[in-house]
């Protein structure tokens, strides 16, 4: 019988920003400060933050997580689109970002307008080749995913990535962990279809 249960983390608003973007925004010279590792092998939560903007709002305070990426991205929350006013804002996987929105980003020494870069994080679970083998998943597999409880739901459609870099982990925001009434640390059971 395959593995079905998997560690389930919260994920907030978040970004990735690119060494150019990150200039812009902090300066020359800058690099990234380390507050905290991530399950994710190389995966660091920053000390830097930075206010995004919509059409109609913004949100201070986003954090970004290192290291620099190729390219800027920043991942909302479903609620986060009536704040900054990006209605139709996609849902995408992480780096897939044809299709996705433009936004602004401000920083303490400058501000970066992105033609794309802004969506919604499609909600996933990383497994390294082992474990993919252990729960008889493929990468860009899609699965449904069983959160049990008072508030228990299944959540369909969290795609596999699988890659020797990534350690055994599903991710949910903040919107969907607050909705079945769990926190980082949870539990799900991974359901096949």
């Amino acid at each position: 019988m395959p593995e079905t249960k998997v560690l389930v983390n919260l994920s907030n608003r978040h970004i990735h920003v690119s060494k150019e973007d990150l200039v812009a925004l902090f300066g020359a010279g800058h690099s990234l400060t380390k507050t905290k590792d991530l399950m994710q092998p190389g995966q660091f939560a920053c000390d830097e933050t930075v206010t995004i903007r919509g059409p109609k709002g913004a949100i201070a305070g986003v954090r970004i997580l290192g290291p620099e990426r190729k390219e800027t991205q920043c991942e909302i929350l479903s609620s986060d689109v009536f704040k900054l006013g990006v209605s139709g804002c996609p849902v995408r996987e992480s780096g897939k970002l044809d299709g996705s929105m433009p936004f602004i980003i401000e920083g303490p020494a400058g501000t970066v307008h992105k033609d794309k870069g802004l969506i919604i994080a499609k909600r996933h679970i990383h497994f390294d080749p082992k474990s993919a083998a252990a729960f008889d998943v493929k990468d860009n597999e899609l699965v449904d995913l069983r959160i049990d409880g008072e508030r228990g739901a299944l959540f369909l459609n969290v795609i596999c990535r699988v890659n020797e870099a990534y350690a055994k982990e599903c991710h949910l925001d903040f919107d969907e962990g607050n909705a079945v009434g769990i926190a980082s640390g949870a539990m799900g059971t991974v359901v096949k279809r």
